[in-house]
């Protein structure tokens, strides 16, 4: 006998059981609207990552590759455009999480709140 035979979920006869009975987290797992709403969240998450992977390389060639364009001063300050784009990264970052709170708030939560009551429902 082996250790995972003792445990729940471990081999042998309880296993073949919760795959005849799925579980609720299964159940809503399968159902079509679990999957609708993690192909919002995919598509959302994907793009912005793109996009803000994107501009950080932007960012990090003109760096390494245009030291002409960073290096040229904004005005007759020592603020250069490098440093600006530099901070523009902040900027984007908070800016990301603030659309992505937007997205979710109008596209997942309230699908996401329905589908967690309907497997609190069936616990």
């Amino acid at each position: 006998m082996s250790a995972t035979d003792e445990t729940p979920g471990g081999s042998g006869a309880a296993s073949a059981d919760t795959d005849a009975t799925p579980s609720a987290y299964q159940e809503v797992q399968r159902s079509p609207e679990f999957a609708s709403l993690r192909k919002r969240w995919r598509g959302f998450i994907f793009t912005m990552s793109a996009v803000f992977l994107a501009w950080f390389l932007v960012y990090v060639l003109l760096s390494d590759f245009a030291h002409g364009v960073v290096d040229t001063r904004l005005g007759s300050t020592n603020f250069t455009v490098g440093l600006l784009l530099g901070l523009l990264q902040f900027v984007s970052t908070f800016a990301i999480a603030t659309i992505y709170v937007r997205f979710a708030n109008r596209n997942l939560d309230d699908d996401a709140e329905a589908l967690r009551r309907r497997v609190e429902e069936k616990l």
